[in-house]
């Protein structure tokens, strides 16, 4: 029981103690607004298929997206300092060069892979873009790659030769819905792995050492043989990977390509998503885990938003005062006087035991 008592303790003493504890608070309040909203049931859809249905379900289905991009930009933010504003519109280009190389010829898995490799590659030499300005130039993150942000989606509607195409077909309809006979939404199972390799990636090489040391001290970085310029290069690499796969899911879900409205703001939050897991916005330090229940957490206070009836025009307005609320409780003030706080009342207890003693 100890050992219990002492795990959460630590929990809570973590990194991971503001985006739990707003984890917590949104089940609470759910719990007596309405109960229901964690019900899930197995329902057919219009496939015929068995598939699970819910507001956790679609909790965890909306986030896909904006987890995988979270991951990116937190990497991009522990090395570089500073955040990449543009990947909204990167993964517009990727989804356009997506539907660009299946609307080339008969859509198979073959014609599938070879469309989501492509746009990978595009993807990459768009962030790597922002990845030489930042880098080599010494450019601020959010100035350089406000560059992309606001060429690219011109350059997606270039693309497709300034036209808003559809893409129909089955194995796309797999990707962005249900598989048959399996009833959990694919674009979730896609995030657990893309999770599960990243923490391979991480756990079994020294890429995570070496982002966190140019992002903690780059010049300390340079005398221990770490070249930062290669290290932030490889996180937009990575971003590039993150910005193509969250693009190709949108596409899939959708069966179109709008270069307009796709994953439209979701770098803001993104960004949001990795301040509320309890990471740094001035790089260093990450904690993955953190940023990927941010992103859970934001997608559940929309959906929470939305089943009480909030206006669509109005979500955004309460999802900022709550966010808000969450940064402010997280920042290193609000830490630093809690700190305080407790050290007053451990004072006082420590008096206390003194007085009784004698």
């Amino acid at each position: 029981m100890n050992k219990i008592v002492n795990q959460i303790k630590k929990v809570f003493q973590s990194q991971l103690a503001i985006p739990i504890v707003a984890l917590l608070i949104l089940v609470i309040f759910n719990l007596f607004r309405d109960p229901s909203f964690f019900s899930i049931t197995i329902k057919s859809n219009n496939l015929g298929n068995t598939v699970l249905s819910g507001n956790l379900v679609s909790i965890l289905n909306g986030a896909s997206e904006l987890v995988i991009l979270s991951i990116g930009m937190t990497l991009v933010t522990s090395a570089t300092r500073g955040q990449d504003i543009s990947i909204g519109a990167a993964a517009a280009i990727a989804g356009s060069v997506f539907v660009k190389v299946l609307r080339a010829g008969t859509i198979n898995p073959g014609t599938i892979f070879a469309a989501l490799i492509l746009a990978c590659i595009v993807a990459i030499i768009f962030c790597l873009f922002n990845g030489l300005l930042i880098a080599k130039f010494n450019i601020q993150p959010m100035i350089a790659s406000l560059i992309l942000y606001t060429a690219g989606r011109p350059i997606a509607y270039w693309i497709n030769g300034g036209a808003t195409p559809n893409v129909e077909s089955p194995l796309l309809t797999y990707i962005g819905g249900f598989i048959p006979h399996i009833a959990i939404p694919t674009p979730i199972l896609a995030v657990v792995v893309f999770i599960l390799l990243i923490n391979l990636l991480l756990k079994k090489t020294t890429l995570s050492l070496y982002i966190q040391s140019v992002g903690i001290n780059e010049g300390a970085a340079k005398l221990n043989g770490i070249n930062p310029v290669i290290w932030k290069l490889v996180v937009f690499v990575i971003l590039g990977v993150c910005v193509t796969i969250a693009g190709s899911i949108n596409v899939c879900r959708i069966g179109l390509i709008n270069h307009e409205t796709i994953l439209l703001d979701i770098e803001m939050d993104a960004i949001l998503a990795v301040a509320i897991g309890g990471n740094s916005l001035g790089g260093g330090k990450f904690k993955l885990s953190g940023s990927i229940l941010g992103a859970y957490i934001i997608q559940a206070l929309t959906i929470t938003l939305y089943a009480m009836k909030v206006s669509s025009t109005a979500v955004k307005a309460y999802k900022a005062i709550v966010i808000i609320i969450i940064v402010v409780a997280g920042s290193p003030v609000v830490k630093a006087w809690l700190g305080k706080v407790k050290n007053k009342i451990l004072e006082k207890r420590a008096a206390t035991v003194k007085v009784e003693a004698k």
